[in-house]
């Protein structure tokens, strides 16, 4: 059984807390989001592919990756603006379907006991609306089938 999300969105707030913990160490967790090939892989909902164009996993670097499925394509940029390996990376990240709505992440990376960890990412939008929107448009499916990928790898590279 897959470990829950949780996402919690106060009505009325631009904000949201999400919580997720996995079955592997906080290093292997950090990697597949540092790692481009890795990130490739488990990113976004289950049928999409994502093609990684701009990878500059550092503080004060950027991203840009594009996925795609049978309905189109879909572009994400965003600055990493501070990386502390395996302890945070608090990022910008936009979908260039919308222009001009960034949200900022501050994604922890905490360890549990017996080689677990978690990640709580604290999630501000640009507006109320803007999370409205991202929410109406799939950020849960996108997010739980993409962790549930994200589980798997993890299994794979144990």
């Amino acid at each position: 059984m897959s470990n829950p999300l949780i996402i919690e969105a106060v009505p009325g707030t631009s904000y949201a807390d999400i919580t997720r913990e996995f079955d592997a160490p906080v290093e292997a967790l950090f990697r597949a989001h540092a790692d481009p090939e890795l990130f490739r892989q488990w990113i976004g909902p289950g049928e999409e592919r994502t093609e990684i164009t701009h990878w500059d996993f550092r503080t004060g670097g950027g991203y840009r990756f594009v996925q795609r499925d049978g309905n189109g394509e879909y572009a994400f940029r965003g600055v990493f603006h501070t990386i502390r390996e395996n302890e945070l990376i608090i990022q910008t990240f936009e979908y260039e379907g919308w222009p001009d709505q960034v949200s900022i992440d501050a994604i922890r990376f905490e360890s549990l006991e017996g080689g677990r960890s978690r990640i709580a990412d604290h999630s501000v939008f640009s507006s109320i609306e803007a999370l409205e929107a991202m929410q109406s448009e799939g950020m849960e499916r996108g997010m739980r089938e993409g962790y549930e990928k994200l589980d798997e790898l993890l299994a794979a590279e144990s």
